[in-house]
């Protein structure tokens, strides 16, 4: 694989990797870069100084313009086309990475007769329902035939989400759409401040 379609560093990134490396005293060091978890949910990357003996067979590697950089054989197809950023924003700074091979859910268009179908349950029967406790249910994505929702308002933090989504909100959509396969509920409940149930 040519190196330019493996990974693509910003300058910024550069300038950060170089600083990191200038600063450690170890000798031959690389930047290691991994996927550690695929999902479309919370993609996880992580990027760390390695030393020569910390590299492993089939690893591939190739030079940034001043440093080089090394991808386990489990990594290469999932990062192939990935611009890696420095970002800097009120919540912190960190390497961005931009990767056309794993979309965040809810990422791309969503359109056709499934999709129409399962919006029209959330609309018309389960929206209603979750109402009467100040909640919203929202669709976010269908992967594979899996229903990704949020959980919102009162819902959002609820000790009785899991319970809704399992006995209610999964049956609805399955009795409307037979193909689904299943119903995930990504919602950050933890931030949840108002739950209908203590």
């Amino acid at each position: 694989m040519a190196d330019q379609e493996l990974l693509t560093f910003s300058e910024t990134a550069r300038e950060r990797i170089r600083t990191f490396i200038s600063e450690d005293p170890a000798e031959g060091l690389a930047v290691r870069v991994s996927v550690q978890n695929a999902s479309p949910i919370a993609p996880e990357y992580e990027m760390a100084l390695i030393e020569p003996l910390e590299r492993e067979e089939g690893d591939e590697s190739f030079d940034a313009s001043g440093f080089e950089v090394v991808v386990d054989s489990r990594s290469v197809a999932l990062l192939a086309g990935t611009r890696i950023d420095w970002v800097e924003s009120m919540e912190g700074s960190g390497f961005h990475f931009r990767n056309p091979n794993i979309q965040p859910l809810g990422s791309g268009p969503m359109d056709g007769p499934l999709v129409d179908r399962v919006r029209r349950v959330i609309d018309e029967q389960i929206n209603p329902g979750v109402a009467s406790h100040g909640g919203t249910v929202r669709l976010v994505d269908i992967r594979d035939n899996v229903v990704y929702v949020t959980m919102g308002g009162g819902c959002q933090g609820c000790g009785m989400a899991s319970v809704t989504l399992t006995q209610g909100i999964k049956q609805m959509i399955r009795d409307a759409a037979p193909e689904i396969v299943d119903v995930q509920d990504v919602t950050d409940h933890a931030s949840g401040s108002n739950p209908y149930y203590a």
